[in-house]
């Protein structure tokens, strides 16, 4: 069992490491415009460069709807869900407040993208213990 729970870790690691890797920027404002270039090219590309999801929606389906997977599936979602409404909101409406510009090009520290690579991990270990 402790094999499976390491394998389906380290599946998650790296898929989460290669999303980090294509959206990463100094600022949100900068990790926005790196998605919205493939949203651009097509939004069904902007999906499919988010493979955690789709393991989530797998990982949900293996283990039976267990409260972890889908913790870790609504997590994901509204992931998504929060990135393609920014897209809509700042580069397609053009609709920004002054607050909202602040935040967004305020600088993230180097290490924040990489949170989702140690906090979902979690679930997966406790959907499967």
């Amino acid at each position: 069992m402790f094999e499976n729970i390491f394998i389906y870790i380290i599946i998650y690691v790296v898929l989460e490491v290669y999303e980090v890797q294509w959206q990463k920027a100094q600022t949100i404002m900068g990790m926005l415009a790196r998605m919205y270039e493939q949203y651009q090219k097509s939004v069904f590309l902007f999906l499919i460069m988010h493979p955690t999801f789709y393991f989530a929606i797998w990982f949900a389906l293996e283990t039976n709807y267990n409260v972890y997977a889908i913790t870790l599936l609504s997590f994901k979602s509204a992931d998504i869900i929060t990135k393609l409404l920014l897209i809509k909101k700042v580069f397609i409406d053009k609709d920004l407040d002054e607050q909202m510009q602040l935040s967004l090009f305020t600088p993230i520290g180097p290490y924040l993208p990489y949170v989702g690579v140690v906090l979902y991990p979690y679930f997966i270990y406790m959907a499967l213990t």
